[in-house]
């Protein structure tokens, strides 16, 4: 998924952004409110981790614009606050979760996985689809419970693609998801050599990605 993280704290910023990007998740961190808002006007994202204190305003200012704008992104606020009043004010902007500093990164992913689950309205963690398998909380996937050796990007791309099963996805959506602003060296061609990296591994099953030109990409089931 694409996070963008707003934080101005590099000792917090950093871990979070090493962690969520080993497991595949493209990042972009925005150090301020105006950084936030300019990445926010160009770029969709599956989940704002928002800091509440930045240099230049408050985080409930990008959320108060977020849901004025009608963006249903769901937004998890991180706060050093620990007043009640503060938690109510979160929320009541529109925030669909919150942890307080300091937290445990593990509990950081599981409710980020938690808010994409409610966003795609899928409760559980397990995917199925056909004979394939996927587990988003273990990052893993199998074949009629044959384990599949894909790489951490690779296990995101059929996270999308399962996620939108039987829709077509732009190549372009594909990209703006796996890759961050940092990774300016990547071009959009590297979403066709995944493609093809996860086709052979998915041979074996009664799924296939099927390509539509100049549309995108589809992953179909064959009974």
């Amino acid at each position: 998924m694409r996070i963008l993280l707003v934080e101005d704290t590099e000792d917090v910023a950093e871990p979070i952004v090493a962690t969520f990007s080993r497991h595949g998740h493209a990042v972009d961190h925005m150090a301020t409110r105006e950084a936030a808002e300019d990445a926010l006007a160009v770029q969709e994202y599956d989940l704002i981790i928002l800091d509440l204190m930045l240099p230049d305003g408050s985080g409930l200012e990008v959320l108060r614009g977020l849901r004025a704008a009608h963006c249903p992104t769901p937004v998890l606020v991180l706060t050093a606050r620990l007043d009640v009043d503060d938690r109510v004010d979160a929320l009541d902007t529109g925030a669909d979760d919150y942890l307080t500093k300091p937290f445990d990164l593990r509990e950081l992913e599981a409710r980020a996985r938690a808010l994409i689950r409610r966003q795609c309205e899928v409760r559980s963690g397990v995917v199925l689809y056909g004979d394939l398998s996927l587990d988003a909380a273990a990052r893993t996937a199998s074949v009629n419970g044959t384990p599949l050796p894909l790489t951490r990007r690779e296990f995101r791309l059929l996270e999308i693609l399962i996620a939108n099963r039987g829709r077509v996805v732009p190549k372009d959506r594909l990209f703006g998801k796996l890759f961050s602003f940092e990774e300016t060296d990547v071009g959009l061609n590297a979403i066709e050599l995944y493609i093809a990296r996860l086709r052979r591994k998915l041979a074996a099953s009664n799924v296939s990605i099927r390509t539509l030109r100049g549309l995108g990409y589809q992953l179909e089931r064959h009974e």
